[in-house]
């Protein structure tokens, strides 16, 4: 299994970025994943899940309506598009493999594959 973030970047408070995670190793469309950050001095944070077919996704409260979680099956990639970025969301974005019986939200003491990170920085 393997898990490669992209698309991380330095970038302007209001501007937008979106990140890539290419998946191998395992059948994508199968599995819940997610994204999880996390921020210096205050630990990891789940952000997003998407289920296996794309159809169901959810947001933590800090980047509801600003982010978007989705998936591509056939390119076994996972994306969030990232828009109104704020300094705060300035943090280590991972995407991670849920485990075969998820749990909603759960990412952070659940998921069983990581990938190695991309870095955003919000800052003028």
């Amino acid at each position: 299994v393997q898990l490669v973030e992209s698309g991380g970047g330095l970038v302007q408070p209001g501007g937008s970025l979106r990140l890539s995670c290419a998946a191998s190793g395992f059948t994508f469309s199968n599995y819940y994943m997610s994204w999880v950050r996390e921020i210096p001095g205050k630990g990891l944070e789940w952000v997003s899940d998407i289920d296996g077919g794309g159809g169901n996704t959810y947001y933590a409260d800090s980047v509801k309506g600003r982010f978007t979680i989705s998936r591509d099956n056939a390119k076994n990639t996972l994306y969030l598009q990232m828009d109104s970025l704020k300094p705060e969301d300035t943090a280590l974005y991972y995407c991670a493999r849920n485990p075969p019986d998820p749990v909603q939200a759960m990412c952070i003491t659940e998921c069983d594959y990581w990938g190695q990170g991309t870095q955003v920085t919000v800052s003028s």
